[in-house]
């Protein structure tokens, strides 16, 4: 599976986003898509997860309430709509997908084998 990222941009804060993640195929069983992000000289962190019937929604404390994630099944696409941005939501963007993701590990990082290659987001203050 690949996956293709898109959407990023430079805004300023307090502005939004709509990032998109196009999969290459649609496994046949349920699977987890998720949204990453790296800092320049961090980690990169988990932003928000779901599984591909829809459930299991899930947001790291930092963006809660001014982020959403979604999908299309129909086209093979994950969202993450960005709102309220801050100068601390600048990072690369990464989307991720696995299939034999659980619930318990929606949101960690290791539990995803295939990442598409980022999208920028920068955010000025």
């Amino acid at each position: 599976v690949q996956l293709q990222a898109s959407g990023g941009g430079l805004v300023q804060a307090g502005a939004s986003l709509r990032l998109s993640c196009v999969l290459s195929r649609r496994p046949s069983m349920r699977y987890g898509m998720a949204w990453f992000r790296q800092a320049p000289g961090k980690e990169r962190d988990f932003v928000a997860a779901i599984f591909s019937t829809g459930t299991g929604a899930t947001y790291a404390e930092s963006v809660k309430g001014r982020f959403t994630i979604s999908r299309d099944n129909a086209k093979n696409t994950v969202y993450l709509q960005m709102n309220s941005l801050r100068p601390d939501d600048t990072a690369v963007y990464y989307c991720a997908s696995d299939p034999s993701v659980i619930l318990s590990n929606l949101g960690s990082r290791t539990a995803y084998a295939y990442w598409g290659q980022g999208t920028q987001v920068t955010v000025s203050s």
